[in-house]
């Protein structure tokens, strides 16, 4: 009798199954990144952006108590005495904008800091100059380099080594499971070198997207690297075929949202703000920031922040080396026992034999 028809069909049938069961990676990428993107950045607003007005008289405090009532919330406005306590508010990442009132009004800005949130900043107090009958002039006193004019080359070269970073972890983790963990730490560390590498590459002499201290931005790319592959390798271990959705969700939906290399925490909402603080994203980018255009201000607190995370990396591949040993001895201990039961039944079988030879 033939079974060929009802066999193919049954095959065709197992196929689809395992198709469709693959699909639901692609399909939750596709939810979570939709919820990342359009939640973090489809419509921000300013709360609590920090400004200063230059000037102690009355003046001066009545126009920053009229934006502070008249931004509901979004701006943070103080009055500072002079213009060189506005500059160092702005070069220490205090504030993002600073006016300067009088015949000839001045914003102070800081490019470097966040281009959109000058931006946001630079529109109100242009319609505050207009208001007074005067045109603004607008000073950046920390522009960035002439291969980033917007300020987000940096959030590029952050998504560039993040693809680079978290894309070797499906190889070291897949094609390398069978190496010892050991060698796999390695070839995650040596891998990090590599993606930091060609992300100092593209930041220095490729693009110019920094015009100095290219070598303390491939240090932080390096840590921000190993921390991705060692956690990733380590998590391979638990999730096998989840991992790529793991590390997508750790280091593109939340991480790449929550940097503020497009908008800050104060033009995002809270949950991705509070992201800001921790992430490793933000401690990239708001670390070359501040190496590169800040001289190292806070640069400690966002080293501090990736050092984290490679610290985390090397606990999970800690936590996936003992799992493996367990398993090992699982199976060792499995197979030992298939055996004795084989040997056993061999005793047996010989026995029986020379029980009927006999």
């Amino acid at each position: 009798m033939s079974t060929g028809p009802s066999s193919a069909s049954g095959s065709t049938a197992g196929a689809l199954r395992h198709v469709l069961s693959h699909l639901v990676t692609p399909l939750l990428m596709c939810i979570g990144m939709g919820l990342a993107y359009l939640g973090a950045f489809h419509a921000p607003e300013p709360h609590d952006l920090r400004v200063d007005v230059v000037g102690s008289g009355a003046s001066a405090q009545v126009l920053a108590q009229t934006l502070q009532d008249k931004g509901d919330g979004a701006l943070s406005v103080r009055t500072v005495a002079d213009r060189d306590i506005a500059v160092n508010h702005l070069k220490t990442q205090q504030s993002y904008g600073a006016y300067v009132p009088g015949g000839s009004p001045e914003l102070l800005v800081a490019t470097a800091s966040s281009d959109t949130s000058a931006t946001v900043v630079q529109k109100v107090f242009t319609e505050v100059a207009a208001g007074q009958g005067s045109p603004l002039q607008v000073t950046d006193v920390s522009p960035t380099a002439g291969g980033d004019p917007t300020g987000q080359g940096i959030f590029f070269l952050l998504v560039a080594v993040s693809i680079g970073s978290y894309a070797s972890v499906a190889v070291i983790g897949g094609a390398g499971a069978v190496l010892p963990l050991r060698i796999r730490a390695a070839l995650a560390v040596g891998t990090s070198f590599l993606v930091s590498l060609i992300g100092a590459a593209f930041a220095g002499p490729v693009f110019g997207l920094v015009d100095h201290g290219l070598g303390g931005l491939w240090a932080i790319a390096w840590l921000y690297s190993a921390g991705i592959l060692l956690i990733g390798v380590g998590l391979h271990t638990f999730l096998k075929r989840w991992t790529t959705l793991g590390v997508m969700l750790l280091f593109v939906m939340l991480n790449f949202t929550s940097s503020g290399g497009i908008f800050r925490p104060e033009l995002q909402p809270g949950f991705f703000g509070s992201l800001h603080s921790f992430w490793n994203g933000a401690g990239f980018v708001e670390g070359v920031r501040s190496h590169v255009y800040f001289g190292g201000h806070a640069l400690g607190g966002h080293l501090l922040v990736l050092a984290l995370w490679f610290v985390a990396g090397v606990v999970v591949m800690g936590v996936a080396g003992t799992a493996e040993a367990k398993r090992r001895r699982e199976v060792a201990a499995r197979a030992s026992e298939a055996a004795a039961v084989v040997r056993t039944s061999v005793g047996v079988e010989e026995e029986m034999e020379e029980a009927v030879g006999v």
